[in-house]
């Protein structure tokens, strides 16, 4: 991107008031007295933003005296302000022509232009030769080696393309309006954005208003129509969403300027706000207050699928007193607070821009656009990867043609990683930006995710319950996701991403807990999703609950580690509901003796129970007993069914009063 005029070329007005020549020598490299009253008379034009007056004078000036350097440079200037960049540089090489060292900086100012315009060799040339001067400025000399880096990175990069076909995604997402910031749910069947249209307003005066419009897919694969989401939209405008995986959860963008709603008041220029769906519809808007929103800038949230981790943008000012915008990070705890918000990561921010960051739900790759790495101009886009200590891989930039030089902006990933999402005003489109879509090759792909989905529902009177779910990861006992399921239909939706094992449990208050084991090692085996509504069971004499995540070694009774996240939710359901007693029984299938088996689920049973009981669980609340092969609740025939009856589980055997 190039600087603005008054940050970058102030020394056009600096030469006519500072001494770069012997005393005796004149001020500037013209004689001419009348290139020099127009070359002024454009000075003063330039300084009151008079571009096409200036650039008249500038001409007189350079008719005068083809040869005066400081015109070229005035000239190249204002040419860059208009970016008629291939102008701008035939006046840079002019100037530079003529007098190749009366101003070093000439070079750097080439440099960028060429850059932008990618002429990534070029720029690089010029930028060394700049950097052979040994009085040149130290901060402009970083800022050279830096963009040094860039043309490296982007002449290999233009000689090694990736693949990229976008595909416009058609009449039901685009119309003659601008599409843009598009957010989608884990099981990729909604698709959210927004719609800048144009309107007149009462006093006939023309405008823009931003709104969110969803799409969903249907049966044969294909978007639905968009159609405004009407609870949300306001007269004002709404931006920049970003959807919960299980689409419960909507987060967006409004700024103080365009509010029309006293519920949408900002700390600042603009804030984050949150709304929740109830049943079919989201509910109330809110705003997430301190320690999010500022008086500074927020905008562009990505929520994790953990349910936990907000990810989103703030402008603030840099260490070098420079307005810059970072990717920070927030997490709600158990109390509903949000944590003080800190930068993502110091690999990923720069003294540059990072925005439109998008978590992807596999909850390990980063997709965001930073004009402070390495890249091919402008904004381009990288993704992080999330390493196995928690912190995040060196960004890597997703090459060229994804990334030019102009400025690339809003990716979303779809649910499997094979698609990527983005706006557009490239031509061929319905108007003006489009929403696209493309293959993303696989070295850029995040981690496989499926999905399960479903309904939570009391399974005597089939109401729907909202319910806590959380997603354990076996191996660690750290609880990945953590979500509540719709509280007017029960629905539910939790990722899955490939490569480990997790207990999953759901829970309500007055319901017995449910449990569920998945085995996803292999990443193939991330590709079905699975749907399953969960019945809750109310507390009751006479209720059992399958402990579907205690583990055994092979013909043992000794518990497992993975056993231990499962245990702690028996642990907390028994300390929260302190009149129950229970039985926790064991269980296997037909293979081998029955005084075998007998044995084996009795001693397995009663190592369930003594570790209960070793964490502070009152023993005269429990019993525990091995069944054997006496109560199978599969066929034994099969495998799957055997497994099934190789089980722990624990029955209400009283509630006291």
């Amino acid at each position: 991107m190039i600087p603005s005029r008054r940050l970058h070329f102030l020394f056009i007005f600096l030469l006519t008031s500072i001494s770069l020549f012997a005393q005796k020598e004149p001020k500037y490299t013209s004689t001419d007295s009348r290139a020099i009253r127009a070359f002024e008379t454009a000075g003063g034009y330039y300084d009151s933003r008079q571009d096409e007056q200036a650039l008249k004078f500038l001409q007189g000036a350079i008719d005068a005296d083809p040869n005066f350097v400081e015109a070229y440079m005035m000239r190249a200037n204002i040419l860059t302000d208009q970016r008629l960049y291939p102008q701008a540089i035939a006046a840079y090489k002019k100037a530079i022509e003529i007098n190749p060292d009366f101003f070093p900086n000439n070079y750097y100012s080439l440099a960028r232009v060429e850059f932008s315009e990618g002429l990534y060799s070029d720029a690089h040339t010029h930028l060394d030769k700049f950097l052979t001067y040994p009085k040149i400025n130290a901060g402009l000399a970083a800022k050279a080696r830096q963009l040094s880096t860039s043309c490296a990175f982007a002449e290999q990069a233009v000689k090694s393309p990736v693949p990229f076909k976008p595909v416009n995604m058609g009449s039901a997402i685009n119309t003659p309006e601008e599409e843009y910031f598009p957010a989608i749910t884990a099981d990729g069947a909604t698709f959210l954005f927004t719609r800048r249209s144009r309107f007149r307003d009462p006093a006939g005066r023309a405008n823009k208003q931003e709104d969110f419009y969803v799409s969903h897919k249907n049966a044969d694969g294909n978007w639905s129509d968009a159609a405004p989401v009407a609870e949300i939209n306001t007269s004002g405008n709404e931006g920049a969403p970003a959807l919960s995986a299980d689409g419960q959860y909507l987060f967006f963008t409004a700024c103080e300027e365009m509010l029309s709603n006293d519920a949408r008041k900002t700390k600042g220029s603009c804030d984050l706000f949150l709304t929740k769906k109830v049943g079919d519809r989201f509910g109330p808007v809110r705003n997430l207050e301190m320690p999010i929103n500022t008086g500074a800038w927020e905008s562009q949230p990505s929520f994790s699928s953990d349910g936990r981790t907000l990810y989103f943008v703030r402008a603030i000012t840099g260490s070098d007193g420079r307005r810059q915008r970072d990717i920070l990070m927030t997490r709600i705890g158990d109390n509903s607070a949000w944590t003080e918000p800190v930068s993502v990561s110091d690999k990923i921010n720069t003294a540059g821009d990072e925005m439109s960051v998008f978590i992807h739900p596999d909850d390990q790759t980063l997709y965001f656009t930073s004009d402070g790495h390495p890249g091919m101009g402008g904004l381009d886009i990288f993704l992080a990867r999330r390493q196995p200590d928690g912190s995040w891989s060196e960004p890597v930039n997703l090459g060229y043609p994804i990334n030019t030089g102009a400025d690339e902006n809003s990716l979303l990933v779809s649910p499997d990683g094979k698609l990527g999402f983005f706006a557009s005003d490239r031509a061929g489109g319905y108007g003006q930006l489009d929403l696209y879509q493309f293959e993303l090759p696989e070295s850029m792909r995040p981690v496989p995710v499926t999905y399960m989905k479903g309904k939570v529902y009391d399974a005597d009177t089939k109401k729907p319950l909202a319910a806590g779910f959380e997603l354990i990861d076996l191996a660690t006992r750290k609880t990945v996701v953590s979500s509540t399921s719709n509280v007017g239909s029960g629905e539910y939706l939790v990722c899955l991403p490939s490569g480990k094992s997790y207990a999953l449990n759901v829970a309500k208050d007055g319901y017995l807990f449910y449990s569920e084991t998945f085995r996803l090692d292999d990443p193939k085996a991330a590709s079905d999703p699975l749907v399953k509504d969960i019945p809750l069971k109310p507390i009751r004499v006479g209720e059992s609950v399958v402990l579907k995540n205690i583990f055994f070694e092979f013909d043992k009774f000794d518990l497992k580690d993975e056993s231990r996240a499962e245990l702690s939710k028996v642990v907390a359901f028994l300390q929260k509901n302190s009149k129950v007693r229970v039985e926790i029984g064991g269980h296997t299938d037909n293979v081998g003796s029955k005084t075998y088996n007998l044995n084996l689920s009795d001693k397995r049973a009663k190592a369930v129970y003594d570790y209960l009981v070793g964490q502070g669980i009152p023993a005269s609340r429990m019993s525990s007993k091995g069944y054997g092969d006496a109560k199978p609740i599969a066929d034994n025939a099969s495998e799957q069914g055997r497994a099934q009856n190789r089980r722990t589980e624990f029955t209400i055997v009283a509630v006291d009063q």
